[in-house]
C-alpha cells in the first residue's frame, strides 16, 4: 500500500506531537505545581501552642515539629480581630472593612456573601490554573439561604433559621466562591442558631429539634452556644473528628483519581473556638481541662492531616500553611490564666477583638519541603492577607491590579532571598466594628486610630476589669506604640510623639482612600 507524501507528513506531525506531549508531561511531573494545605484555626493564641510559648500548659507536638519542619512567623498577624473579616481577607487578600458589612460576623442564616461574584478569590485563582480545590470546616464568610417561597433569607436570629427552605440550592458559598467541593457548616459550628452540615450547596440532613444544651458537657468553656435548631447527624462534641476524616478522604480519592493534578484544600477547623466540647478521645488527656483538651484535639488533627500527606507520598509537594484566624476568646483568657496558669495571648496585651496585639498577632508556620528550610524563623512583617500573593507566585498564577489588594508575596522570606528592607511598607488593622477601629504598623510603630481597644468594653467586663490599663496620653485622639520598647502597649506616646502619631494617620488615610496598600499591579 502506497502511502501519500502528506499522509506520511501528517504520521510524522503526529508522531513529534505525541513525543513532545510525552516530554511535556515528563517536564511537568517533574516541575509540578506545590499541593497547598491551608490549615485555619479559629481562636487560637500566639501562646498557645509550645513553640511559641516555653510556658505553655498544653502539649502541642505535631504543630511544634510542623514548626521545626518549616518556618515560623514571629510576627504575623490576623486582618481581623474577629473570624469573619479576617476569613474575607485569607480568601480575596482585600481587607474587610474597604467592602461594604465589612465588619459583620454573621450568624444563623444571615448573609449574604461577603465576597461579591465577579471577586477574584484564593480558589478561583488556582481552579484556573488547574487545581482542584475543596474547602472543608467552617466557612463563615456569608450565604445565603431561601424560604419556600424563593425568597433571599439575610435573618441572623433563630426565625431566620425557621424559614429555611432546605430543598434549595445556597448561594454565594464556598461553591460560588471557587471551590469544587465543600462540606462544613455556615458558621461557628457549635455557637450557632444552625447546627447541620452542608454539603456542596444544600444541607442534606436539616434540623429537626431544638438544641438540647443539657445534654452537653457544662464547664467555663461550654457557655457559648446557642440553643438553635439542630439536625440528627450533628454531634457537637465530634466536629472536628468529622471534619479530619472528610479532609483525609479528599486527600486519598483525589491522589487515587488525580495524582498528576495539584489540589488546593482549606481545612478550617472548629477548634478551639468556644464551647470547648473536645472530642470523646481527648477528654482528660491534658492538665489543663476542657479547653486545654480542646487545643490537644487541634493539635491531633494537625498530626494526623500530616501524617496522610505523608502516607500517600504527596507531603515533599505539599506547601503547608497553619495559622488562626484571630486571637483567643475572652473567658477562655480568664480561666485559662486563673485555673491553669496558661497564657493563651502571652506575651502580649489583648485578646479576641482587642486591636492590642492579643486580638491578632497569631501563629502561622509555613511548611514546603525543598523550597523552605526546615527549623527557621523570621520576624518579618505579615498579615493573612498576604496568602494570596504568596500562593499566586509559589503557583505561577497572575494576580490581577483589581484583585488582592493588599496582599504581598512572602516568597523572598520563605525562600530566604536577600531583601532591601522589609516586603510590607506598613501593616493595616482592623478591630470589631469594622472601619471604625482601624489601625496601622510602620516597623516597631503602631497607631490605634482610636481610644480603648477597638472591641471589648474593659472597665465594665468582670472578666476583663483586671487587665485594664490606663491611658498614658488621654488627650490624644489615638493611642501610639514602640513594639520593640514597649510591647506590652502600656505607654501611649501619640502625645509625647506628634509628629510620628499624624504620619501614620495620614498613611492610613491614604491607604483607605487609595482603595489599596499593595502597589499597583501591571495589567
Amino acid at each position: 500500500m502506497k502511502i501519500s507524501i502528506s499522509t506520511k507528513q501528517t504520521i510524522v506531525v503526529a508522531v513529534v506531537s505525541l513525543l513532545i506531549a510525552g516530554q511535556n508531561a515528563a517536564i511537568a511531573k517533574q516541575t509540578s505545581a506545590p499541593n497547598i494545605l491551608i490549615i485555619l484555626a479559629d481562636d487560637l493564641g500566639y501562646g498557645d501552642v509550645g513553640c511559641y510559648n516555653p510556658d505553655s500548659k498544653i502539649p502541642t507536638p505535631y504543630i511544634d515539629r510542623l514548626a521545626s519542619e518549616g518556618m515560623r512567623f514571629t510576627d504575623a498577624h490576623s486582618p481581623c480581630t474577629v473570624c469573619t473579616p479576617t476569613r474575607y481577607s485569607v480568601m480575596t487578600g482585600q481587607m474587610a472593612f474597604r467592602v461594604p458589612n465589612g465588619g459583620r460576623v454573621f450568624s444563623g442564616a444571615g448573609g449574604p456573601s461577603l465576597i461579591a461574584p465577579d471577586r477574584l478569590t484564593l480558589p478561583k485563582m488556582l481552579r484556573d490554573v488547574g487545581y482542584t480545590t475543596a474547602c472543608i470546616g467552617k466557612w463563615h464568610i456569608g450565604l445565603t439561604f431561601y424560604d419556600e417561597a424563593g425568597n433571599p433569607i439575610h435573618d441572623g436570629s433563630p426565625k431566620g433559621v425557621e424559614r429555611i427552605d432546605y430543598s434549595r440550592e445556597i448561594q454565594g458559598g464556598p461553591i460560588d466562591c471557587g471551590f469544587d467541593q465543600f462540606f462544613g457548616t455556615a458558621c461557628c459550628p457549635t455557637t450557632d442558631w444552625l447546627y447541620a452540615y452542608i454539603e456542596n450547596k444544600r444541607i442534606p440532613v436539616p434540623p429537626v429539634k431544638k438544641l438540647d444544651k443539657s445534654t452537653l458537657p457544662s464547664h467555663p468553656y461550654s457557655k457559648d452556644n446557642r440553643p438553635g435548631m439542630v439536625a440528627p447527624d450533628f454531634d457537637l462534641e465530634e466536629v472536628d473528628m468529622l471534619f479530619l476524616d472528610k479532609s483525609q478522604q479528599f486527600l486519598q480519592k483525589h491522589v487515587k483519581e488525580s495524582p498528576d493534578k495539584p489540589f488546593f484544600l482549606l481545612h478550617s477547623t472548629q477548634a478551639v473556638h468556644l464551647p470547648s466540647f473536645p472530642g470523646n478521645q481527648f477528654k482528660g488527656k491534658t492538665e489543663s481541662g476542657p479547653h486545654g483538651d480542646f487545643i490537644f484535639e487541634l493539635d491531633y488533627v494537625v498530626g494526623e492531616l500530616m501524617k496522610t500527606l505523608d502516607r500517600l507520598e504527596i507531603a515533599d509537594n505539599t506547601l503547608v500553611l497553619f495559622t488562626s484566624d484571630n486571637g483567643p476568646e475572652v473567658p477562655t483568657i480568664y480561666h485559662m490564666r486563673h485555673d491553669h496558669q496558661h497564657d493563651g495571648a502571652r506575651p502580649w496585651r489583648g485578646v479576641k477583638r482587642d486591636n492590642w496585639e492579643g486580638g491578632h498577632r497569631v501563629p502561622l508556620i509555613v511548611r514546603w519541603p525543598s523550597k523552605v528550610a526546615a527549623g527557621t524563623k523570621t520576624d518579618e512583617l505579615t498579615s493573612l492577607t498576604d496568602v494570596m500573593a504568596t500562593i499566586a507566585e509559589a503557583t505561577g498564577s497572575r494576580l490581577p491590579n483589581d484583585a488582592g489588594e493588599d496582599s504581598f508575596s512572602l516568597m523572598p522570606t520563605l525562600l530566604q532571598q536577600r531583601q532591601d528592607g522589609p516586603i510590607r511598607p506598613y501593616l493595616l488593622q482592623q478591630g470589631f466594628g469594622g472601619s471604625r477601629y482601624l489601625a496601622i504598623r510602620r516597623g516597631p510603630w503602631k497607631y490605634l486610630a482610636h481610644k480603648g481597644s477597638g472591641g471589648n468594653r474593659y472597665d465594665n467586663h468582670p472578666m476583663l476589669r483586671e487587665y485594664e490599663l490606663p491611658d498614658t496620653a488621654p488627650e490624644a485622639e489615638g493611642q501610639l506604640f514602640n513594639l520593640d520598647m514597649d510591647p506590652g502597649e502600656r505607654e501611649n506616646l501619640a502625645a509625647a510623639r506628634v509628629e510620628i502619631a499624624m504620619e501614620l494617620a495620614e498613611l492610613l488615610k491614604k491607604s483607605i482612600a487609595d482603595g489599596r496598600s499593595a502597589d499597583s499591579r501591571e495589567p
